[in-house]
Parts: C-alpha cells; sequence; structure tokens
C-alpha cells in the first residue's frame, strides 16, 4: 500500500488482516450479551470471531478493552470469590449503556458489511469481463 499503513507479510504477497479497527469491542460485549464471563473465558470466547490462529489476541488487549469498557459505563465487574477454590475472579457484566454501544456497532457492521459485499461482487465482475493489463493470473481470483 504506497504511502500508506503496511502490514506484517506485505512484501511476501500475503494479504492485509481482516480485522477492522476496534472490532474486539463488540466481539467483548456480545460474549457478555450472551453471559457474563471472566477475562479469560472472554480470551477464548473471542477466537470465534477471528481472533484465533493464526494471529491469537494478546490477553493484555482483552484486559485494556474491559478497562476502558468499564471507564465509559459499558461493563461493570465484581469479584467472584465463591465459584473457585482458588484467588478471586473478576466478572464481567454488558451494562445497558454496553447494549446500546452494541447496537450502534451491529449497525456500523450491517452497512460495512453491505459495502464489502458490494466490492467483492464488483472486483469479481469485473475479472469475468477480463478487461485490463492485470488479467492475465489466477492469483487474482477472489475466493
Amino acid at each position: 500500500m504506497p504511502g500508506g499503513r503496511s502490514w506484517r507479510g506485505a512484501e511476501q504477497g500475503k494479504p492485509c488482516p481482516r480485522r477492522l479497527r476496534r472490532f474486539l469491542e463488540p466481539c467483548v460485549l456480545l460474549v457478555l450479551h450472551k453471559r457474563d464471563a471472566y477475562g479469560y473465558e472472554l480470551t477464548e470466547d473471542v477466537k470465534a470471531y477471528g481472533f484465533g490462529e493464526p494471529d491469537p489476541v494478546d490477553a493484555s488487549l482483552i484486559y485494556r478493552t474491559l478497562r476502558w469498557l468499564e471507564e465509559n459505563n459499558m461493563v461493570v465487574s465484581r469479584w467472584d470469590t465463591e465459584s473457585s477454590a482458588g484467588p478471586a475472579r473478576r466478572v464481567y457484566q454488558l451494562t445497558e449503556e454496553g447494549d446500546r454501544y452494541l447496537a450502534a456497532w451491529m449497525a456500523d457492521l450491517d452497512e460495512t458489511a453491505h459495502l464489502l459485499e458490494s466490492f467483492v461482487a464488483e472486483y469479481r465482475h469485473h475479472m469475468e469481463r477480463g478487461e485490463g493489463e492485470h488479467h492475465d493470473s489466477s492469483s487474482h481470483q477472489a475466493s
């Protein structure tokens, strides 16, 4: 990406990562919309949303996100001293404000999904027409 942000692996022709900026926030909120959870559980649960292998999310990012969400009244936490024999663990719970924030994220993600679908369809249509000088390589085929 000339003049833009680069990503690891760009020199080897690898595609850019799929992660959207701050996408971890709605992922955490969605898990908490379903149930209260510990930080470690959230680290495991967000893997289903693209934060697993080959580039798993660092647990510290989960906790920084939780701290930001809590500071902004999207989640609350409490110490759980009863459910395990080990040390107390912090349990996170979604608030009404967090529910509204998740709904706003979903509206934006719905629009983003529509734009991406349009982009992919236009690319595929363009490639099927075979117009332009860059159509001689099968490396441009979208999956």
